[in-house]
C-alpha cells in the first residue's frame, strides 16, 4: 500500500468466544499526505497532527507567554483553530510554519485580551508541561521571572519577535514569516524591544549578568 492510502486497517484472528477484531493502524505519511487526510476527516490523521506537532506548538507558546497557567487551554485552542482552518493552508508542505503562525496569533490574541497590568501568572519554570529537564537553579528561575515581567510591559508586536528571537533562537526570516510581516518590520520591532528590555533589565539584579556581551540572551548569529 502507498502512503497516499488514508484508511489502513489490520484484521486480527478472533479471540476465543469472540468475533474478528479490526484495528486502525497508526497514520503513515509526510505532511502533505497528513494534511490531505485531515481534510478528508481521517481520525488517525487528526491524532497524528497533534502527536507530530504538539511539542513544537507548546514550545512556541512558552517562548511568547512564559509559564502561564492557561497554557494547556491556549495550546488546545491552537489545534482547534488549525483544524477549523486547515482548508486555508495553501502549501501542505509548510504545515509546521503554518502551525507556528497560528500559535503566535493565538498567543497574541490572549495577550491583547487580558486587560489587567500584571496578567502573567508565572509558575516555576520546571512546571511547564512539555519540559523534561533537570530543575533549574533559583537564579535561572528568578531571571526567567524578571524577563517575562519586563516583556509584559512591551507592546505585543514587539514582545513576540523579541521572545522568539532571544528566547526561542529563531532566525529573523522565520520570525517575519510567522508574524506575517516583512523582515525590515521585524528588525525595527526587535530594535525597539531590545532597547526597552536593556533599559528595564538594569533594574533587575537577576538580569545584570545577562547584559554583558552580544550573546546576553542567547541570540543566534544574524541571518
Amino acid at each position: 500500500m502507498g502512503t497516499s492510502q488514508l484508511s489502513l486497517r489490520t484484521i486480527e484472528p478472533p479471540a476465543a468466544g469472540g468475533g474478528v477484531v479490526v484495528r486502525a493502524l497508526p497514520f503513515v505519511g509526510d505532511d502533505a499526505v497528513l494534511v490531505a487526510a485531515v481534510r478528508a476527516g481521517n481520525r488517525a490523521a487528526i491524532a497524528a497532527l497533534y502527536d507530530r506537532y504538539e511539542a513544537h506548538v507548546m514550545r512556541t507558546l512558552v517562548r511568547v507567554l512564559g509559564a502561564d497557567r492557561e497554557l494547556a487551554d491556549i495550546h488546545h485552542d491552537v489545534f482547534v483553530r488549525a483544524l477549523d482552518s486547515i482548508d486555508e493552508l495553501r502549501d501542505p508542505g509548510a504545515l509546521r510554519a503554518w502551525l507556528t503562525s497560528i500559535a503566535i496569533f493565538t498567543a497574541r490574541t490572549c495577550i491583547l485580551r487580558r486587560s489587567r497590568r500584571f496578567w502573567l501568572r508565572l509558575l516555576p519554570w520546571y512546571e511547564v508541561p512539555e519540559v523534561e529537564a533537570p530543575l533549574p537553579s533559583s537564579e535561572v528561575t528568578e531571571a526567567l521571572r524578571a524577563t517575562y515581567t519586563i516583556l509584559d510591559g512591551l507592546p505585543v508586536d514587539e514582545r513576540i519577535p523579541f521572545a522568539l528571537r532571544f528566547i526561542g533562537g529563531m532566525e529573523l526570516t522565520e520570525i517575519a514569516e510567522a508574524c506575517g510581516v516583512s523582515l525590515a518590520t521585524i528588525k525595527r520591532r526587535l530594535s525597539r524591544a531590545e532597547a526597552h528590555f536593556t533599559e528595564q533589565a538594569r533594574e533587575h539584579p537577576a538580569l545584570s549578568d545577562w547584559l554583558e556581551g552580544s550573546a546576553r540572551w542567547g541570540a543566534p548569529k544574524k541571518r
